[in-house]
C-alpha cells in the first residue's frame, strides 16, 4: 500500500532553496508599509490604535513606519487600510539587526548590512557541512513549536541541508528560541546559551521572541529575548511559517542561494490572502 501511495504522489520533498518553490513564494509575512510617499493628514487620520501591539508609527515627515518585529499579523490594518498596508509575501523576512525590521521609507545602510553578513559569516565558517539546533521555549503560545516541528516532516526534511535537532546545548550550534521571554525562563535560556561551544548562533523566533508581542510590557515577560541572550537573527512572524524558518537558518550560516533572496522573497508584496504556513 505504502509502496503504492509512493509512487503515485512522487516525492513530495520540497527542493527550496536550491530550486524555486511556490509555496515558499506564497507564504505571507508580517505587515508593511506599502506607500512609498510621505503620507498626508487625511491618511494619518485613524492609524493610531489600529495595531493592537502598536507597531504603526510615523515620522516627522509624514512617513509611516511599521515596526514588523511587533506585527503579530493579525490583519486589521491590512483590512482596514489597503491603501497603506499590505503583506509581505515570501519566505526571506529574517533580518540580521532588530531595526531592519521596521518597514516604511528607511533605506537599509549597504555598509552596515555588508558589515553584519561578514561578521556573522567568519563566525559561522566552520558550520558549513553540519549544524545541530538547541530550542528552547522562553514562554511561547505553541504556534511557533508546531512550525518547527514541521521542519522535520517529509515535505521540508531539514536534515536534507544537513541541519540536526539536539537535546543538549553542549552539542549545539545554533539556539533556536521561541517565546515572549517569560521571567521564569530567563536563567535556563541564559545557562542554554553560556553551555553551547563557539561559535554560536541564536535566533528569535517569532514577534513573541523578537519584542513580546501582545505580551510586551507584561510583568511576567522581559519583552522579547535581546535582554537575555545576544540576538543574531530576527525572525518575525505569529507564527512564521516553515520556509521562513529554514531562511533564517540558512542566512545565519551564509549559506543562502542568491536565487533565494530575489523575487517575492526578498520582501515583495502578497496579494493574495495566503497563509502562514
Amino acid at each position: 500500500m505504502w509502496a503504492l501511495r509512493g509512487l503515485r504522489d512522487g516525492v513530495l520533498t520540497t527542493r527550496w532553496p536550491a530550486r524555486p518553490d511556490a509555496w515558499a513564494q506564497s507564504g505571507r509575512g508580517p505587515a508593511t508599509v506599502a506607500l512609498t510617499r510621505p503620507a498626508a493628514a487625511s491618511t494619518l487620520a485613524g492609524l493610531d490604535g489600529l495595531c493592537p501591539t502598536g507597531a504603526i508609527g510615523s515620522a516627522a515627515d509624514g512617513s509611516i513606519r511599521l515596526d514588523q518585529g511587533r506585527c503579530v499579523q493579525c490583519g486589521r490594518c491590512v483590512t482596514e487600510r489597503p491603501d497603506v498596508f499590505a503583506w509581505t509575501g515570501g519566505p526571506a523576512v529574517a533580518r540580521l539587526s532588530r531595526a531592519a525590521l521596521i518597514a516604511g521609507d528607511i533605506e537599509e545602510d549597504p555598509a552596515g548590512l555588508a558589515a553584519l553578513r561578514a561578521s556573522l559569516r567568519s563566525r559561522t565558517s566552520a558550520l558549513r557541512r553540519s549544524v545541530h539546533l538547541r530550542h528552547v521555549d522562553a514562554g511561547s503560545d505553541g504556534t511557533e513549536e508546531w512550525e518547527i516541528l514541521a521542519l522535520l516532516n517529509p515535505v521540508y526534511d531539514v536534515h536534507r541541508l544537513g541541519i540536526f535537532f539536539t537535546a543538549s546545548p553542549r552539542h549545539a550550534d545554533i539556539l533556536l528560541v521561541t517565546g515572549a521571554g517569560a521571567r521564569g525562563m530567563t536563567e535556563p535560556l541564559r545557562r542554554t546559551y553560556d553551555a553551547m561551544p563557539e561559535p554560536k548562533i541564536v535566533i528569535a523566533v517569532g514577534t513573541d521572541a523578537v519584542s513580546g508581542g501582545l505580551l510586551a510590557g507584561s510583568y511576567a515577560t522581559t519583552g522579547g529575548i535581546a535582554g537575555t541572550v545576544p540576538v543574531d537573527v530576527w525572525l518575525p512572524g505569529s507564527p512564521p511559517a516553515p520556509f521562513a524558518i529554514l531562511y533564517a537558518l540558512l542566512l545565519a550560516v551564509g549559506r543562502l542561494p542568491v536565487a533565494a533572496t530575489r523575487g517575492p522573497a526578498a520582501g515583495g508584496l502578497a496579494t493574495g490572502a495566503g497563509g502562514a504556513s
